[in-house]
């Protein structure tokens, strides 16, 4: 990692220690766009997104304030032409707990074979991105439509996040049954009730700060998802507050910092080249999950190489019966990017290992045991 890049984040730690969290801001900002600390300077645009990756959120509100109000009901017009008159990209709100929160959500065209309840999947975008954005650039509708598998995209607000990230480093956000957890579970149960989904194949995924909040969904929440996708993400207990989520981004968390009493089966996606989200915090999401299924046995990796030329190892840990209960796609050269991404979107690596693919292929392999 870039030695300014250690100088400025340190200096931010400093700063939110300190209680100057808006100068704290700025300078994490800038840090993430690889500029230098000028002597005086203004506050970066909240829009702004930043060359080097995502940024995290300096703020203190509360969750449950009331948020102003999102977008209406009103459908939004596509990105593509449907493939059929009952193919879907519908906008829709949700409000829980005083708050309220826009989503999008594709639900693949229907046919008279179509009889059973379909999956769902819960994309949670990363900082500065939106429902649009994410979905052109994982291209996950495109493979959901294949699979008839229905997937969901809530907003974060600038309300709740300056830069649109999830608050998975704030601890009141990591908790069954409060803040943001609590939101999302109920829109999700929301959009199963509403479209016959599956309840046994309902699964999450996110990209950085998204990722890192899927990893807490899977852990709050083992009764609603059934598996887990991580992509340059953190594992769940990796931060408590800004300073603990900058050493985790720079250098990985503690050893045992993640928490949570259960997990589901888990894909992990990192880039041993981000410098934005280090790669020890893959790594920590795969251990943790080892220790909360006790997988034990000879994990298998093989070697391989995307069409962009980039190299790639693939560990696979079984389940007892045979499953594979963990993936660890370690991308040797990457960056912080959905790997296989579309350029349509932001924060993507065209050419890379098919991310959105291989997570559809290892979530539709799972199925969420009964409640006892």
């Amino acid at each position: 990692m870039n030695p300014l890049f250690n100088d400025m984040l340190g200096e931010a730690t400093r700063l939110t220690q300190g209680g100057n969290l808006q100068a704290a801001t700025e300078l994490i900002q800038r840090a993430l766009r690889g500029e230098a600390a000028p002597a005086s300077a203004g506050t970066a645009p909240a829009t702004a997104r930043a060359a080097t990756g995502f940024v995290i959120d300096a703020e203190t509100r509360v969750i449950d304030e009331p948020a102003a109000p999102a977008a209406g009901d009103a459908p939004a017009a596509p990105r593509a032409a449907p493939a059929s008159a009952t193919e879907q990209w519908r906008s829709g709100s949700f409000t829980h707990q005083g708050r309220q929160l826009a989503y999008k959500l594709y639900v693949p065209p229907t046919t008279t074979a179509t009889t059973a309840p379909r999956p769902l999947v819960l994309m949670l975008h990363g900082c500065t991105q939106g429902p649009d954005d994410f979905a052109a650039g994982t291209r996950m509708n495109t493979l959901a439509r294949e699979a008839g598998v229905l997937v969901l995209y809530p907003e974060q607000t600038q309300h709740a996040n300056a830069q649109k990230c999830w608050n998975w480093f704030k601890s009141q956000h990591q908790q069954r049954g409060r803040g943001e957890p609590a939101l999302l579970a109920g829109l999700t149960r929301q959009v199963m009730a509403e479209h016959d989904v599956d309840p046994a194949r309902v699964y999450v995924a996110g990209l950085s700060a998204g990722g890192a909040m899927a990893d807490i969904m899977g852990r709050t929440y083992p009764d609603l998802f059934a598996a887990v996708g991580v992509h340059s993400g953190l594992a769940a207990g990796a931060a408590a507050d800004l300073p603990s989520a900058l050493a985790a981004m720079r250098s990985g968390a503690p050893a045992g910092a993640a928490s949570g009493p259960a997990v589901r089966p888990v894909i992990v996606f990192h880039g041993d080249a981000d410098s934005t989200v280090n790669h020890a915090n893959g790594a920590a999401v795969v251990n943790a999950a080892r220790g909360a299924q006790q997988v034990t046995g000879t994990a298998q990796a093989t070697q391989g190489q995307a069409p962009n030329r980039q190299r790639h190892t693939h560990t696979v840990h079984r389940a007892a019966d045979g499953s594979p209960a963990i993936e660890y796609w370690q991308l040797h050269g990457g960056a912080h990017a959905w790997s296989g991404g579309s350029a349509a979107g932001s924060y993507t690596a065209p050419g890379g290992v098919d991310a959105s693919a291989e997570m559809l292929r290892f979530f539709l392999s799972h199925r969420r045991p009964p409640t006892p």
